[in-house]
């Protein structure tokens, strides 16, 4: 027997207990996405050279691949978060989203490991 009421049991936890966390893990994940995104834009716009061997080398500066690995993982957990309340919200089927979410997550996961091994291969010497 519960002795808490409805509205001790749901305070600070949102109806599904998770929503109040997802909602600001999205929001800040945009505020940051605004400065990595316009580094981005700026640090491309202003290359010299925007061929393989250029942009290869520009990746390899340590300056540069920390905050490109940066934009990337963020980009990625933004990406992941909004499509999922995509498919929580549109997807009535409790299978199909229940498979949905986890081959979200599997795709998201496996892109973010590729964009950390690409950039430790290009910072290390081992592409180009």
């Amino acid at each position: 027997m519960n002795l808490r009421s409805p509205l001790g049991a749901a305070m600070a936890h949102g109806s599904a207990r998770s929503g109040t966390g997802h909602w600001r893990d999205q929001r800040l994940g945009a505020v940051a996405l605004v400065p990595l995104g316009l580094w981005f834009l700026w640090a491309l716009l202003t290359r010299p050279d925007l061929g393989h061997a250029g942009v290869v080398a520009w990746i390899a500066e340590p300056l540069t691949a920390v905050p490109l690995a940066l934009f990337t993982l963020v980009a990625l957990w933004h990406s992941l978060l909004g499509t999922a309340v995509i498919i929580e919200d549109y997807v009535h089927s409790h299978g199909l989203k229940a498979v949905s979410l986890v081959t979200l997550r599997l795709v998201h996961g496996l892109a973010a490991a590729a964009a950390i091994v690409a950039l430790v291969a290009i910072v290390g010497g081992g592409a180009g």
